[in-house]
């Protein structure tokens, strides 16, 4: 009997350029949340396509995936 590799618990993205492991099934919201606690201000894209912040919570990453994250600042 041969059994399968186990999935990796892992994927990989990229975040603001830099490669970055995540847990499987790691959602959008949650790798933003890692980077601010920013009320407002802050925008989110995925492979080029700007995500909602209301598909924040339900938008999986998957391996290879391109996660843009920008914060708005203030100032003259």
């Amino acid at each position: 009997m041969t059994t399968s590799p186990s999935p990796s618990a892992t994927v990989t993205v990229s975040v603001n350029g830099a490669y970055r492991d995540v847990p499987r099934g790691h959602t959008l919201g949650e790798l933003v949340a890692s980077f601010t606690t920013a009320p407002s201000g802050v925008a989110a894209a995925v492979n080029e396509a700007v995500v909602p912040r209301g598909q924040w919570p339900a938008r999986e990453l998957a391996e290879g995936d391109r996660v843009e994250v920008l914060t708005a600042v203030q100032g003259g």
